[in-house]
């Protein structure tokens, strides 16, 4: 039986979370003011705030004319949506699966699923070109979702199996007695009870993915097919870089990513905390 925090503990919970967001979120400050200030500001004072004397708008006047920032917004959020969805859906329903019905090395199939979290993908990177090259599938956000799917795919299982297991029997078993599919158990049952679950999985899931420069600079260099954090690259050069654009574009990047989070927060901690108190 769940129990309640005493109001100290609570307190000092709280103040946890908030120092923990203070520190979370202060690089993420310094990106968006340095991102309004001019150049000579950024780095003569880059914690001073954009005031009239050195507010400038260059960098995101650039980041609109140079490259196609838009494409890239777009490109970026096909990638991340297409896996999200291949992530939550092929993820849940092996996590199902392993959880609910018992055979023969269903412990082993288990690990099989979970070694992708120990082994990085990268370590791969060589083969997945290969393969993507045979299938004629470099330069598509085909690729990206592919590999983002079968990255993302050891975490979600393994996190949303342990959820499913908790899964009351008796109430899947009345919906077998009322003539419920497998399928109508699993996405009008189990599915609603672990969102929790689900949600800590999609945020996890979407911030590498979001973030990632290496498998679209590999798979997918391409001026039509590059993604928000490659098409930031145009701004850094060998000996130059344009920091009011690299800012300017950074902060348009983040977001989405904020904006997720402000959506699935509660849903977030709740999956994070599930089973801490007991």
């Amino acid at each position: 039986m769940s129990a309640r925090l005493s109001p100290g503990r609570a307190i000092a919970a709280h103040a946890a979370l908030l120092t923990y967001t203070a520190i979370a979120l202060f690089p993420v400050f310094v990106i968006v003011i340095n991102s309004f200030k001019s150049r000579r500001a950024i780095f003569a004072d880059p914690l001073a705030l954009p005031l009239p004397g050195n507010f400038d708008l260059v960098g995101y006047q650039t980041v609109m004319t140079r490259g196609d920032f838009f494409l890239y917004f777009q490109n970026s959020m096909i990638v991340t949506v297409a896996s999200l969805f291949c992530v939550l859906l092929f993820g849940a329903m092996a996590a199902f699966a392993l959880s609910e019905y018992r055979f023969r090395g269903n412990m082993l199939l288990g690990l099989y699923l979970a070694l992708g979290i120990m082994i990085p993908i990268r370590l791969g990177t060589v083969a997945i070109l290969e393969m993507m090259v045979a299938s004629g599938l470099v330069n598509t956000l085909t690729a990206l979702v592919l590999v983002y799917t079968a990255q993302g795919l050891p975490l979600a299982i393994f996190i949303l199996a342990e959820f499913m297991r908790s899964v009351s029997d008796d109430l899947k078993n009345a919906g077998r007695i009322d003539g419920l599919s497998e399928y109508a158990i699993f996405f009008t049952l189990v599915l609603p009870l672990v969102r929790p679950a689900m949600a800590t999985v999609a945020v996890f899931t979407m911030i590498p993915i979001w973030n990632d420069l290496w498998f679209p600079l590999i798979l997918a260099p391409a001026e039509e097919v590059k993604t928000i954090t490659l098409g930031s690259q145009v701004f850094i050069g060998q000996f130059v870089t344009d920091w009011n654009a690299v800012l300017a574009a950074l902060s348009l990047a983040i977001v989405p990513v904020l904006v997720m989070y402000l959506i699935f927060s509660r849903q977030l901690i709740r999956g994070i905390t599930a089973g801490a108190v007991k």
